[in-house]
């Protein structure tokens, strides 16, 4: 993966560039696309950024498969179902996981915005912006490239996503946008990869404790996701979402 105590960006990417890989990847397997993208970019800081939820088991087998010292940024928002984490752990040590950095809210800042611990009681975005949103931007300073396991079958905002986007300058893969919930069970299956605890509970898309609910027959996936708070995203997700955010200063999980 390169020398990840480079103090710099190798590099930055744009538009044309997405453009490029999603007209050469057309078609090709999800297996195919990590294996190129990580030989032909050694050079470059890249990361698979994985919540460890319901179906975070397929890309990181995937990952794991092609090179299992790659980076994987778990965001701990210190809200997260103990499951969650007892699932990382034991993916870490199923999968040979060597390198998962574990990215968190600072305590200061903790104790000046939710001296409480219920922020998000009151306004579910500033409690996402403070505990997920700002300790990920300054954990991707110096990332050239993210690998995301988001999928269009999830729908809303992810409808139409491609195979490779501009997130900023940084370039993000969605090696498995094209799959379906079908595929999905048949990797899990095949390899007889264990998953997340809560889903057997009815939870099929899983983020923070609180604001995470089980879903009913015929409801969208991320439907328990924030329920009645008229929001599906935390705003990871959302490009170019620095504005107003901390800056990515020397927490760099990189540095």
């Amino acid at each position: 993966m390169g020398d990840l105590a480079l103090a710099e960006r190798v590099s930055t990417w744009g538009p044309s560039d997405a453009e490029a890989l999603n007209r050469r990847f057309a078609g090709a397997s999800a297996a195919q696309i990590l294996r190129a993208m990580l030989a032909e970019n050694a050079g470059r800081r890249i990361a698979l950024v994985s919540s460890f939820g319901s179906n975070s088991v397929v890309l990181l087998h995937l990952a794991a498969k092609v090179d299992r010292t790659l980076p994987v940024l778990f965001i701990d928002t210190g809200k997260l179902f103990p499951a969650t984490r007892q699932y990382r752990d034991d993916l870490q040590a199923q999968l040979g996981l060597t390198d998962i950095r574990v990215v968190g809210p600072q305590a200061n800042p903790v104790r000046e915005r939710d001296p409480a611990g219920a922020l998000w009681l009151v306004d579910s975005n500033a409690c996402c912006a403070l505990r997920k949103v700002e300790p990920f931007t300054q954990a991707l300073a110096g990332v050239d490239i993210w690998i995301s396991g988001r999928k269009r079958y999830q729908g809303g905002s992810r409808a139409a996503l491609p195979l490779f986007e501009v997130d900023g300058d940084r370039l993000k893969i969605n090696p498995l946008a094209e799959w379906t919930p079908g595929d999905i069970d048949i990797y899990r299956s095949a390899f007889s990869l264990p998953q997340h605890p809560l889903v057997e509970k009815g939870y099929k898309s899983i983020g923070c404790e609180p604001c995470t609910t089980p879903v009913a027959e015929g409801e969208d996936e991320r439907a328990g996701r924030w329920r009645g708070a008229g929001k599906t995203e935390c705003g990871i997700h959302v490009p170019q979402n620095n504005p107003g955010l901390l800056p990515a200063e020397s927490m760099s999980t990189f540095g």
